[in-house]
């Protein structure tokens, strides 16, 4: 008898063992989760672009082909990578890092500068001149490969929010973190590019008087609404890629950018009594997002009249 209790207080230590194991796997997959957010925007507003112009029969077929190797990205390819560099190199994770947050900060400047100097967009003529199929494949392409360096960013930034050293705990909470954003990402698409199509039903074959001028509503208000997105994504590019090399100058010793704009923020915000610490978030993020679009700016040059020419002339066949 006293054998057998002993045997069900082992089997309850291990199972608060296991549900604390678990708590700290969601506390910590819901911190990183939160601080990727501003890629995750940014990654929910790029993969829409994708499908337009292709047969409305194959947005969801081509939503699911990029999901399913975003999904490959992270779990086959960049959570292992990731651990084995924080386990082998991790010195190496916050110049990664970096990097990514330059990435981020010349897309968006990017961005901003296209609609400063607007330029000829192409996309209509290349859908005239090639077939859909061959489109398509084009078009997955060039999402998978956008998938594959924001992936790396979200592992990334998620991976250095994981403050337990547990291997298996870190591999654990960045699965949940891999599988959670991605089914948020690619669901939120497969919901706006049907969206105009669910609109046009409630139009055409409403019985109801509300019921059709809710269609009507979704179907004029979805270019708004992507217009919104897309904004929204590139502030958060710019946000996130600015922190990310203030944060990161921070960690490898030159403290000044960070600790001005902390000062800034402090300053800013004394004076607001309980909105204080959303006005000192926004001064932050604000700052942060100037920093990033400067940077931007001045990749912009580097990335077109460099490293583009190098890569083509190394790379004949993809360019």
């Amino acid at each position: 008898m006293s054998g057998l209790l002993a045997l069900l207080d082992d089997v309850a230590a291990i199972v608060k063992l296991t549900a604390t194991q678990l708590d700290d796997i969601a506390a910590q997959a819901s911190k990183a989760g939160v601080k990727a957010a501003g890629v995750v925007i940014d990654d929910a507003a790029v993969t829409p672009k994708y499908v337009t112009g292709l047969p409305a029969a194959r947005e969801l077929p081509i939503v699911w082909k990029i999901a399913r190797a975003s999904f490959f990205n992270k779990l086959i390819i960049l959570l292992p990578v990731a651990l084995l560099l924080n386990a082998f190199l991790p010195w190496l994770l916050t110049p990664l890092l970096m990097l990514g947050g330059a990435y981020l900060c010349f897309e968006g400047a990017e961005k901003v500068w296209h609609l400063i100097v607007p330029h000829k967009e192409h996309g209509p003529q290349q859908a005239e001149t090639l077939s859909a199929a061959h489109l398509e494949e084009q078009r997955v392409k060039g999402a998978i490969k956008t998938d594959f360096i924001l992936s790396a960013e979200i592992m990334t930034i998620s991976l250095s929010q994981i403050d337990i050293d547990v291997f298996w705990i870190q591999a654990a909470a960045l699965a949940v973190v891999a599988i959670g954003i991605t089914a948020l990402v690619y669901g939120a698409v497969a919901l706006l590019v049907k969206a105009d199509d669910l609109g046009l039903v409630l139009t055409t074959k409403g019985k109801l008087g509300i019921s059709r001028s809710l269609g009507r509503g979704i179907v004029k208000s979805m270019p708004s609404v992507m217009v919104v997105i897309a904004t929204v994504g590139t502030v958060a590019m710019l946000w996130v890629g600015g922190s990310i090399i203030v944060h990161g100058l921070h960690d490898l010793g030159w403290h000044w950018p960070y600790d001005q704009i902390k000062h800034a923020a402090t300053s800013v915000s004394s004076g607001v009594g309980n909105a204080q610490g959303v006005v000192n978030w926004a001064v932050t993020a604000g700052l942060d997002g100037i920093i990033g679009l400067l940077l931007g700016f001045g990749l912009i040059p580097v990335v077109t009249r460099a490293i583009v020419p190098v890569t083509g002339w190394l790379f004949p066949e993809k360019s």
